[in-house]
């Protein structure tokens, strides 16, 4: 954990960054850290005339994070939080303040519907590119659990994901489920290369021996699926509070390739989803 970070939530109108800043409130109360809401928008490029502060859209701005805030305070005592309005455009915006922050929380709209961050190019970018870890957070995910599941690949494994997925484990109380997903099936030949290869159960012992070490309170159940890794993490993920997953570098694109683990998880996954850039 980096001293005094705060965790950022990305805030816009629609209906799901609720959801996303109550799921961030109770992090940073678990993590005993600050709660930062942040609302993009773009100026104008001129002036506009001079309206009733009603008609003016960095007054609703405004009020979107005012309301919030308040709402947040109610809700959750005790937590540490401010808003800003940044007269930007979203996606950089978003960046900037992800270098800062703990973590960046994005708001989903249900799965399978249009609209909110995830089916834009915004959450794509922000996704591919924060340097920092990037959960997303559907409207309609269900109760929380204190389980936390974490994809795991055996010919690389990212040890960020790993140690974020432990210690989420840690703070919450609840069982670590790493999920090792593969198969032989034609289009993956890179998964076939990683997955189908003998002594599947010795290499994800051996990827999580030292975290085990590390924090020998949480306890740990493996999982194998001959699934496509796509397919093989989302389906072992019910049950689970909190979807844990790597992601390597991602090269400078206008539409970013996330991987289909990642599409996959953070369009079906029934629990709010973690993306950890590997260092």
């Amino acid at each position: 954990m980096r001293m005094g970070a705060p965790i950022t939530v990305g805030v816009d109108g629609f209906a799901e960054s609720p959801p996303a800043a109550h799921w961030a409130a109770r992090e940073a109360l678990l993590r005993d850290l600050r709660l930062r809401l942040i609302h993009a928008w773009n100026p104008p490029a001129h002036p506009a005339p001079v309206l009733p502060h009603e008609d003016d859209q960095c007054y609703w701005s405004q009020r979107l994070l005012t309301d919030l805030v308040g709402e947040l305070r109610d809700t959750h005592p005790g937590l540490r939080v401010s808003a800003e309005l940044v007269p930007r455009e979203t996606v950089p915006a978003l960046l900037d303040a992800a270098r800062d922050a703990e973590m960046l929380v994005l708001g989903s709209r249900g799965r399978g519907t249009p609209g909110g961050f995830l089916l834009g190019s915004t959450g794509r970018r922000i996704l591919a590119h924060g340097v920092h870890p990037v959960i997303v957070v559907h409207a309609d995910d269900k109760p929380l659990t204190a389980d936390v599941a974490v994809g795991v690949s055996l010919r690389q494994p990212n040890e960020e994901a790993l140690r974020f997925a432990f210690d989420a484990a840690a703070r919450r109380g609840g069982v670590l489920r790493a999920v090792h997903a593969g198969t032989n099936g034609p289009g993956d030949e890179a998964a076939a290369a990683d997955e189908a290869e003998p002594g599947a159960e010795g290499a994800l012992d051996a990827a999580l021996r030292p975290w085990r070490e590390r924090y020998p309170g949480v306890p740990v159940a493996e999982a194998f699926t001959a699934e496509r890794p796509a397919l093989g993490v989302v389906h072992t993920a019910p049950g689970s509070g909190l979807l844990v997953l790597g992601r390597d570098e991602t090269e400078p694109d206008p539409v970013p390739h996330l991987g289909s683990v990642i599409h996959a998880a953070v369009h079906h996954a029934p629990c709010p989803v973690a993306v950890v850039p590997r260092g």
